[in-house]
C-alpha cells in the first residue's frame, strides 16, 4: 500500500472516529457548555483514543468545556509507573495519577482461580467517582465501545439472566456523578487501529485481562464468530438496544400488560372494506 494511500486511510479512520464520537455526544448531550470532565485513563487502547478524540473535538468544539486526565495506578506487580506521566507529559493538559493499593485487597478477598474484575472494578470505581467529586467534576467519561456494550448486553442475558448492557450516558447509584461512554458508537477494529496508527504507549492488564477463561471473552469469541460469517450482526444487534419495543417484552413494569383490554368498536374503513369484499367473495361461490 502506497504512502499516500495509507495517508487517506488514516484520514478516514480519524474522521470516522470523530464523527461517531460526535453524533453519540448530540445524541445523548453528554457535554454541555462549562463541563468540567475527568476522563478516565487506565493505559489501554480505549482509554487512549477516548482522551485523544475528545481533545479534537474540545478544539473545534462551538462550547467550551475542560478535560482532565486521570489514572488510578492500582499497584499490580510491574506496572509501569512512569508511562502515563510520560505520555501526559507532553501534552497540554490537566491530569492526575492517583495511587491505591486495590490490588492486594482483590487477591486477598478472591479465591485462587477466579476472577479479579468484579472487585477490582468495583474498588476502581469508588476510588474515580470519590476523586471526581474531589475536583468537581461535571462528568466522568470511560472509554467503553460499542463491541464492550453489546458484550455486556449478552454477558447480562446469559449470566445473569437480565436484559441490560452499558448505556452511553448514566447517573451513578448515589447519583452523585454522570458518566458518559463516549466510544459508544465506536467499533473497537477502529480503535484498534488508531492505537496503532498512533503508537499509543499501551500498557497492559496484569490483574484481570490475563485471566483466562473469562466470561466476557467467551463472549467475545462468539460474536467476532458471528461477526465473520455474517458481517454487520453487531451493527444490528447495537442497532436493537436503541430500538426497544417494552409490549413485545415480558417486564411488567415496563409495559401495562395487566391492564389491556379489548376496543371492539367500529370496524375501521380498511378492516369494513376487507369484511365486506370476503362476504361478496363467499356470495360469489
Amino acid at each position: 500500500m502506497s504512502i499516500r494511500k495509507n495517508q487517506l486511510e488514516a484520514n478516514k479512520l480519524q474522521k470516522r472516529l470523530r464523527r461517531n464520537v460526535g453524533q453519540a455526544v448530540a445524541d445523548y448531550n453528554m457535554i454541555e457548555s462549562g463541563d468540567r470532565i475527568m476522563v478516565c485513563l487506565s493505559g489501554g487502547k480505549d482509554s487512549y483514543a477516548m482522551l485523544d478524540i475528545l481533545m479534537n473535538l474540545q478544539k473545534n468544539a462551538p462550547i467550551d468545556f475542560e478535560l482532565i486526565a486521570v489514572n488510578l495506578d492500582q499497584k499490580q506487580p510491574g506496572f509501569p509507573e512512569a508511562v502515563l506521566p510520560a505520555y501526559l507529559d507532553g501534552l497540554d493538559i490537566e491530569y492526575h495519577i492517583l495511587e491505591k493499593d486495590t490490588y492486594s485487597i482483590v487477591t486477598s478477598k478472591i479465591p485462587e482461580g477466579k476472577t479479579y474484575c468484579s472487585l477490582c472494578s468495583r474498588l476502581r470505581r469508588g476510588t474515580l467517582y470519590g476523586f471526581a467529586e474531589q475536583i468537581g467534576a461535571t462528568k466522568v467519561a470511560l472509554g467503553h465501545h460499542r463491541d464492550d456494550i453489546v458484550e455486556t448486553l449478552f454477558l447480562n442475558m446469559f449470566f445473569q439472566g437480565k436484559l441490560k448492557a452499558m448505556p452511553p450516558k448514566l447517573l451513578s447509584d448515589d447519583k452523585k456523578n454522570i458518566l458518559i461512554r463516549p466510544l459508544a458508537y465506536c467499533r473497537e477494529t477502529d480503535l484498534i487501529a488508531l492505537a496503532e496508527l498512533k503508537q499509543f504507549p499501551i500498557i497492559p492488564c496484569n490483574l484481570c485481562g490475563s485471566q483466562d477463561g473469562l466470561q466476557r471473552n467467551v463472549v467475545k469469541s462468539m460474536l467476532i464468530g458471528w461477526e465473520r460469517e455474517f458481517p454487520g450482526r453487531i451493527d444490528s444487534i447495537f442497532g436493537a438496544i436503541k430500538n426497544i419495543s417494552p409490549s413485545q417484552l415480558a417486564d411488567v413494569s415496563l409495559f401495562d400488560f395487566t391492564g389491556l383490554q379489548l376496543d371492539r368498536g367500529t370496524l375501521s374503513d380498511s378492516a369494513t372494506l376487507e369484511v365486506e369484499t370476503h362476504i361478496r367473495a363467499l356470495n360469489l361461490s
